[in-house]
């Protein structure tokens, strides 16, 4: 895989060897969520403002590591566990976009996502609050990281309060089945939000945790996760109130 760093007015983005954007980051602000499907990901801060959650995330998909790293700096309680696929990609976020330095808190495995899921099931309980799939080749394609069994296994990492993010594309040709795929891994419990500007739809699930908020507490969590990591999700609120399941 071609790694290829660009920059442009201040921005500085990843490509595999093609146009197609991997991540980015504004070199003023490295630990701010440059793309709006990214801060679009991080929805569940919203249904679950708890100041101690999560206490242990999945990150599957490295990219620029924005997600990530936004998360170690704002929750710094929080042990993230980075898998990415590739060497070469988590080179280039220690390089080009400061990927925090490995700790305790912090850690990063260069595996398949899917092997890793399948493993960790078989070996482990270990349980995550909070689990986040972002991961695309250079043509756009995810593999097995879209399907029913990877979706299966992490329903079965995931804990009781937790929430299962996905960033799927509505452009693909496989995009319904997506969807129905997490629909039926997680018992109907799983919900897409409406397509961000890019293409880039953010779906999520859980297994108990529950979609449902009361407005005005979605609204007041918003704007309390604006003023401690100034990340502005009104947009992101209306999308829940349309697509949360109506008791």
């Amino acid at each position: 895989m071609d790694i290829l760093i660009s920059e442009e007015k201040g921005v500085r983005q990843l490509h595999f060897g093609s146009d197609w954007v991997q991540g980015a980051m504004r070199i003023a602000r490295p630990y701010a969520l440059e793309l709006e499907y990214t801060r679009e990901m991080m929805a569940p801060l919203l249904l679950n403002p708890e100041a101690n959650w999560p206490r242990n995330a999945l990150f599957v998909g490295l990219g620029v590591g924005a997600l990530p790293k936004f998360l170690h700096k704002h929750r710094p309680g929080c042990k993230i566990t980075v898998v990415e696929i590739s060497h070469a990609v988590v080179a280039a976020a220690q390089m080009h976009f400061k990927l925090p330095p490995l700790s305790p808190n912090f850690q990063v495995e260069v595996n398949c996502g899917a092997d890793y899921m399948a493993s960790a099931v078989s070996k482990t309980d270990r349980q995550f609050d909070l689990i986040m799939v972002d991961g695309f080749d250079g043509k756009a394609k995810v593999g097995p990281l879209n399907s029913t069994a990877f979706y299966l296994n992490c329903k079965a990492l995931l804990s009781e309060q937790g929430y299962f993010v996905a960033n799927l594309l509505s452009n693909q040709k496989d995009s319904t089945q997506s969807k129905q795929r997490l629909l039926d891994a997680f018992d109907g419990h799983a919900m897409a939000l409406a397509p961000c500007a890019s293409g880039n739809v953010i779906a999520l699930a859980h297994v108990g945790a529950g979609f449902f908020s009361i407005e005005a507490d979605l609204y007041a969590n918003c704007h309390r996760l604006k003023e401690e990591t100034a990340l502005n999700l009104s947009n992101t609120v209306a999308k829940l109130i349309e697509a949360a399941p109506k008791v």
